[in-house]
């Protein structure tokens, strides 16, 4: 049975307002500006900046292992001397040929000046009218000729020699292993006594530069370009809690890996107390640059289902969605996208039971 006032209302054309549109206290939060520069903490990998695992140009015996693991080198130092006495016999072999054909050569000069010599004399006393053959005069110029040719022969050979003689010293200087740049030796693989084969590619050393490290970052798509080239990026590492470092950003790969969508990007960094080492996983502070300031709300502002993302502002009293796209989270703040102004205010505990046309105060 209707209570006469709902009867009396109900005559009078006015409607009682539903449970679902009745009035809504809710706590508002304005809309915020955030300065765009952030950084976002990403993966990254020390590795050496030259690195070699030493080995042996030819055959030999190792004789002598002049370093060790952890021993620091410069560049041209020896580390390694092997013994291989047929390279020595090589290369007496090719000295002692480089002589002969000094001697061969030597031995066609004195042939070739005597001919030349048979030769002028014809042909000055040619000058006289019947004082010597014309047969005679092209016979001498024809010994003259040959005599040279053979000089120019043993001169070809006196240098195909040398050159055999260079090779062999070449050869013979392999069993001296030096350091092809500075750095430090941080694996021994061989002891004296072992045999080196030829083409085994048997590592004896391996030298790596740890002054100079290559800090290896593999940059989501996402930050791809807000790159820099030049700029400084700090970053730290487990080992070393509270202690900060930093690295310039040196080479861009300039593609991305099709797998991970991630470019590399290579940062030099100096390793000047020794407490950086190849081989450790670096957390890096990257900064991340956008020409415009960001939108930020409070992360509870932000409702997201499965059709749409988000916020609550109020219009003329009702409850207004406004569709936006959500950006990276600042602590309680996340940056949003959409048809929004700083300065508006939204719902600070949104949720999508607050229905569109909903009145709130």
């Amino acid at each position: 049975m209707f209570k006469p006032r709902a009867i009396l209302l109900a005559s009078l054309g006015i409607a009682l307002p539903l449970p679902s549109q009745s009035l809504r206290h809710l706590e508002m939060a304005p809309v915020e500006t955030r300065a765009a520069d952030r950084t976002v903490s990403l993966p990254a990998e020390l590795e050496p900046y030259l690195q070699a695992e030493i080995e042996a140009r030819v055959p030999g015996y190792i004789e002598t292992v002049l370093v060790d693991r952890g021993s620091k080198v410069k560049r041209g130092q020896l580390l390694v001397q092997l013994s291989a006495p047929e390279l020595a016999a090589d290369t007496a072999a090719a000295e002692s040929a480089f002589h002969e054909a000094e001697a061969e050569e030597s031995q066609a000069e004195s042939q070739a000046a005597a001919v030349q010599s048979t030769y002028d004399r014809l042909a000055e006393a040619a000058k006289t009218p019947g004082a010597v053959a014309g047969n005679e005069l092209i016979q001498a110029e024809k010994q003259l000729n040959a005599a040279k040719s053979v000089v120019q022969s043993k001169k070809a050979a006196v240098q195909a020699a040398q050159e055999r003689v260079t090779a062999a010293k070449t050869t013979e200087s392999y069993l001296r292993i030096t350091a092809p740049f500075d750095g430090t030796i941080t694996n021994r693989y061989a002891h004296p006594g072992v045999m080196v084969p030829a083409g085994g590619h048997l590592p004896l050393l391996k030298l790596q530069q740890i002054s100079h490290l290559r800090l290896t970052v593999p940059l989501p798509e996402t930050y791809v370009g807000h790159i820099v080239r030049g700029a400084s990026v700090p970053f730290h590492i487990a080992s070393q809690p509270g202690k900060n470092y930093s690295a310039k950003i040196a080479r861009i790969a300039s593609a991305l890996d099709p797998q991970s969508r991630t470019m590399m990007v290579e940062l030099d960094a100096f390793n000047k107390d020794g407490t950086l080492a190849p081989g450790m996983y670096p957390t890096v502070d990257w900064p991340v640059r956008s020409a415009q300031p960001q939108l930020v709300v409070p992360s509870t502002s932000v409702v997201t289902t499965t059709e749409r993302t988000f916020v609550i502002t109020a219009l003329n009293g009702k409850a207004h969605w406004v569709n936006v796209r959500k950006g990276p989270v600042f602590g309680d703040q996340v940056a949003i996208r959409g048809e929004i102004k700083p300065g508006e205010e939204v719902v600070k505990r949104a949720s999508d039971e607050i229905r569109e046309g909903t009145p709130i105060l």
